[in-house]
């Protein structure tokens, strides 16, 4: 036997022992409350619900409630929580008991290396301290104008494909993609990515553009990671990965393998280079003057990055992070603010492409606000900066703040999350369920070392809290006064009682930011853009029809025939208005 398939079969030992540790704690600890059938001997109810199980996710939580027992792999039980009073007890009063789970934790740690995401206990609490400040009302004010700049170059390169009467289907995500990069390369970093240049060759962007989807293909090793990071040690787990080319695993699997580390070490690369010269500028402020990356919004220095380093530099010793630790947030924070803001920024506009009537209402209400701009700008550069709205303006419109809302409601980028408790305990619900044996029950014991999942889905879905409709996309819902009952249950979630950016000490700090990107691209592209769902049959007949499969992320691809089902796009009927 060679040495690699020594360490494959090794692997494969340590797996097997693993899921004996699960079976034997399954048995020890059977959890009381009801739940679906298992549909399969060792895949569980995983596959129908969590593999493109959108619905799936909501028939569960509406048939047996917002705490219900689900069958995992080979045996073992989770649960899958909705109720609010259950969310709130679990992540806003005992997020100490109901941890990250330890593959979440390891995953990132390697892939991002000590940030916000990859972090708990104290060093977690140091790290929120330091950033929560960053994303404050009034830097995103500052910040606004490079998301502005971004937003118009997105829409002078898709209205450059577009003729002057007639409509044209176009592919909109890569372009929306390639925005999101530059205005998080840039807002974030004050990294001029120019990643809506098609001509510009940017390694390190272009390794920020492949993580999310290599990390999504790579999800088969995530349970390892844990096993293999407590039994080896750094030197032995580098010797793993190099050997992770042996015959017994799928080439696909092991191609997969390599291109996440490959793209790894350029972005921890490209990210300690812009680091090492944001910090050489802050010690000496005239280097300020000649970075080599200048943002375009005329706001250097002003970036997230900048403005985490002052703090950081003028913060005390025992307050401040470690170059290990910023290096973290930068990956952290460039990953949260691509992958999510694509997701939605593409969903709004495909349910304002969906329902047209409410895009013409929006388009009246942003050319309306864009009306009453003061004419402030006769020194402008080009036409982007005298028809920028201002951010009290962008933020205040109140059909544009609606759509967001609701799309955001609706369709969370990250449909669940998971926990594992540190200690036995328990959680109250609002809404009572039914025990294993038909009871109904009011709180749910919890046994040491059980993995919940924590559906954001079927919270954002329940009809309790949001009405018979709440599966409807219907903005007006944000308009109407009657939403305000004080007495209504809510849930805990920081922005208007979603759960879309979670709640408590985990909770998305970036949420002003994705908001904010996300208002300013609608408010730039519609006023000149109508959008449509596709329409013309391709050359066999067929019409494109969009579906959104649901994995790590939602994403819209084409239903065959017209389509494969899997290549990620957005297909879109595009117009110019006229004047």
């Amino acid at each position: 036997m060679s040495f690699p398939q020594l360490i494959g079969y090794s692997v494969l030992t340590l797996t097997v022992w693993k899921l004996l540790q699960r079976w034997a704690s399954r048995k020890a600890n059977t959890i009381n409350v009801a739940g679906p059938e298992k549909e399969h001997w060792w895949k569980g109810n995983l596959e129908s619900m969590f593999v493109d199980g959108f619905q799936r996710c909501l028939e569960v939580a509406a048939d047996y409630g917002g705490a219900v027992k689900i069958h995992a792999l080979f045996g073992e039980e989770w649960l899958y929580v909705s109720d609010p009073r259950a969310l709130h007890h679990i992540l806003v009063k005992e997020p100490h008991i109901f941890e990250e789970s330890d593959s979440f934790i390891s995953c990132n740690k390697l892939i991002f290396g000590d940030g916000l995401i990859s972090t708990l206990g104290e060093q977690h609490r140091k790290q929120r301290k330091m950033l929560s400040p960053v994303f404050s009302t009034s830097n995103m004010r500052e910040l606004l104008p490079i998301i502005q700049t971004v937003s118009y170059e997105l829409k002078s390169i898709l209205v450059s494909n577009l003729p002057t009467h007639n409509s044209v289907e176009l592919d909109v995500l890569p372009w929306l993609s390639r925005s999101s990069l530059d205005c998080v390369c840039e807002g974030v970093l004050g990294y001029h990515s120019a990643a809506l240049d098609i001509r510009n060759e940017d390694e390190y962007t272009d390794a920020l553009r492949m993580i999310g989807p290599s990390i999504t293909k790579t999800l088969l090793f995530r349970p390892l990671v844990p096993i293999v990071t407590r039994i080896f040690s750094l030197y032995w787990r580098k010797k793993i990965v190099d050997w992770l080319t042996i015959s017994w695993l799928p080439t696909q699997a092991m191609r997969d393998f390599r291109e996440l580390r490959r793209i790894i070490e350029i972005m921890d690369s490209g990210s300690r280079a812009i680091l090492q010269e944001k910090k050489a500028a802050l010690e000496s402020p005239s280097a300020i003057l000649s970075q080599t990356h200048d943002t375009p919004g005329g706001t250097r220095a002003k970036d997230m990055m900048s403005i985490m380093l002052r703090a950081n530099a003028s913060s005390s010793e025992p307050d401040r992070l470690s170059d290990t630790e910023l290096l973290g947030q930068m990956n952290v924070m460039i990953f949260a603010g691509l992958e999510t803001t694509t997701a939605a920024v593409a969903r709004a506009l495909y349910m304002l492409a969906k329902h047209p009537h409410i895009q013409e209402q929006l388009r009246a209400e942003i050319c309306d606000a864009m009306a009453e701009v003061p004419d402030v700008h006769s020194h402008a550069k080009d036409e982007s900066e005298s028809t920028r709205l201002s951010y009290d303006a962008l933020t205040n419109l109140p059909l544009l703040d609606a759509v967001v809302r609701e799309t955001f409601r609706l369709y969370p980028s990250l449909p669940v999350l998971s926990r594992k408790t540190t200690e036995a305990t328990s959680f109250p619900l609002q809404f009572p369920v039914r025990s294993a044996y038909g009871e109904e029950i009011n709180t749910v014991p919890v046994a040491k070392k059980q993995k919940l999942i924590i559906s954001i889905i079927a919270a954002n879905h329940n009809q309790a809290i949001w009405g018979e409709d709440a599966s409807e996309w219907k903005p007006s819902r944000w308009l109407d006064s009657s939403q305000g009952d004080e007495n209504a249950v809510r849930y805990p979630g920081v922005y208007s009682s979603m759960m879309t950016f979670l709640a408590g000490n985990r909770s998305c700090i970036g949420f002003k930011f994705a908001e904010m990107e996300i208002k300013d691209v609608l408010a730039t592209l519609l006023p000149d853009i109508r959008f449509a769902l596709p329409s013309a049959p391709d050359n066999n007949g067929n019409v494109k029809e969009i579906y959104w499969k649901m994995g790590g992320f939602h994403i819209p691809v084409v239903k065959a025939p017209a389509g494969d089902g899997q290549t990620p796009q957005l297909p879109l009927s595009m117009q110019l208005i006229r004047e």
